[in-house]
């Protein structure tokens, strides 16, 4: 919730007075990094499963809300320009891929426009359940029974939601709806790039759903591409 909470500090009431404006990109620029945490690498921490064994735990699972590799490079950020007004044109997705997999969602994290279209996959034939935590969009509360494949919804309006399954109590997951078309998600390093950027100064922010947010401002010139990393710091 407090990770919900930030999100919607950050980007403000859905409907800002300055809507996202769509306009043709000359001699774009990119911007590219890495996100990582300071300090020791923190080792996984495996989760009990207590239902579904023959299914859940054919494999180890491990909490993935810190993700972090041995250089410290964090998975799973997600890495926006908040205060964008003009560039290239807002597409919601058709087809999110968002699975169920030995009960952990895949991606962990899934980032997409506004409008876009999410096809909750069910590949592990057992019942699942959806349950989202939201603010602005309805919140979704459906059971998927393993013949159940697939379920679609479309999510309409930019905000943080947290996806969860009531079947399966360790199962968490991340919805980062955006407003503009300039976002990434962090890899197995914690690299990201953001490309096709209009000229300009801009405010760069990077979310983690344990660690909270980072903010910077990072200039973009005309067809080149700028480095803007990040280090975040565990709180004491």
């Amino acid at each position: 919730m407090l990770a919900i909470a930030l999100f919607a500090a950050v980007c403000g009431p859905v409907g800002d007075a300055f809507a996202y404006q769509p306009e043709a990109v000359t001699d774009g620029g990119s911007i590219a990094g890495v996100v990582k945490l300071s300090g020791p690498v923190p080792k996984p921490t495996p989760l009990e499963v207590s239902k579904d064994l023959e299914v859940c735990g054919a494999h180890p699972l491990y909490d993935q809300s810190l993700v972090v590799a041995g250089d410290g490079g964090v998975r799973f950020a997600v890495v926006t320009i908040t205060d964008i007004q003009k560039g290239a044109p807002l597409r919601p997705e058709a087809a999110v891929k968002f699975d169920q997999i030995g009960c952990e969602y895949r991606p962990h994290v899934a980032a997409f426009p506004a409008g876009s279209t999410i096809e909750i996959l069910n590949s592990d034939g057992i019942l699942h359940n959806i349950h989202t935590e939201s603010s602005v969009n309805p919140v979704i509360d459906m059971a998927q029974p393993g013949f159940k494949k697939m379920i679609t919804v479309t999510i309409a309006k930019p905000e943080v939601i947290k996806v969860t399954c009531d079947a399966h109590n360790w199962m968490v997951g991340w919805w980062y709806v955006t407003k503009n078309p300039y976002y990434a998600v962090t890899d197995a390093a914690g690299h990201f790039t953001i490309a096709n950027l209009p000229p300009g100064t801009y405010a760069v922010q990077v979310w983690q759903e344990k660690l909270g947010t980072l903010n910077q401002k990072v200039t973009v010139k005309p067809s080149a591409t700028t480095t803007a990393d990040f280090t975040f710091r565990l709180a004491r």
